[in-house]
């Protein structure tokens, strides 16, 4: 018998913060001001329910409506508040601009590793104000995406024969605004292949509070690199995404059945012996 219960978080951006669409049988809502934590308020109520006999939790990452920019979230505040309704993985949705020619857009892509050009951002749970989250804890970043989850997120999106590519690098920036042509080509230069806002601090909270955390991106956009007039506007990101937001859902509806039918134990304790072993204070 398993030693953990799987449950699944979803961080949904645009199409995917609907507690009454097809991805979610919503049984219960733990409203914002319930799921306030030691780190604030979250972005959103939880809404929890089943997925394939699977218990899920869905948060809106940028609230109702779309208000909160990325530098606004409170991401910790959003993993604490997961993490405390029992979640064992972290499934996150997230629109990108592509920064190579092969990503097109429309193509989903797992991402493997990320650079964070973030300068505003809480970016650990240990930084003593915490009393769970005591020491310094100097967390490992690689890999940076839980490769079991990751392999399972892009084997559904083979069988459903979406185009969609596992490995990539996503550069992450500050926001709101977009990146000038400069930029948008250091990134190329530095190996970026998607540039997004909202992955970083996301993917090492989750890692620093011991959940096995994935992402799928879709490119909805070519950002400013290419020489052409065809450059990023923030209404053409939301409308790519939406039009395309129906592979989203059938990727993690997919991906939520495999995970709770496999046993995670030695992934969960190997994560939090990680984190334990991590934290240099005594």
């Amino acid at each position: 018998m398993a030693k953990y219960k799987v449950k699944i978080g979803i961080i949904g951006g645009s199409g995917l913060d609907d507690p009454q669409n097809e991805i979610l049988n919503c049984r219960t809502v733990i409203t914002r001001e319930a799921a306030k934590n030691e780190f604030g308020l979250p972005s959103s109520d939880l809404y929890q329910g089943n997925v394939e006999g699977v218990d899920v939790v869905l948060l809106s990452r940028h609230g109702p409506g779309h208000k909160i920019s990325p530098t606004a979230v409170n991401y910790r505040a959003n993993i604490e508040a997961l993490r405390l309704a029992g979640c064992t993985h972290i499934l996150a949705s997230a629109a990108c601009g592509s920064l190579q020619e092969s990503i097109h857009i429309g193509k989903l892509v797992i991402p493997d590793s990320f650079i964070d050009r973030t300068i505003k951002r809480h970016v650990t749970f240990y930084d003593n104000t915490s009393t769970k989250y005591a020491g310094v804890c100097h967390i490992p970043m690689e890999p940076a995406f839980n490769p079991e989850t990751s392999e399972i997120l892009y084997e559904v999106g083979k069988e459903l024969e979406y185009d969609i590519r596992f490995g990539g690098t996503v550069a992450v920036i500050e926001g709101p605004r977009f990146s000038s042509k400069a930029e948008s080509n250091a990134l190329r230069l530095w190996g970026g292949d998607l540039v997004g806002m909202t992955t970083c601090p996301e993917v090492y909270l989750a890692k620093e509070a011991g959940l096995l955390y994935a992402i799928v991106a879709m490119a909805t956009d070519y950002d400013c690199w290419r020489d052409c007039e065809d450059n990023v506007h923030a209404a053409d990101v939301v409308a790519v995404f939406k039009r395309n937001v129906s592979k989203i859902k059938n990727l993690l509806v997919g991906a939520i059945k495999i995970i709770g039918e496999k046993n995670w134990d030695k992934e969960i304790d190997d994560l939090q012996d990680l984190c334990r072993n991590s934290n240099v204070s005594s």
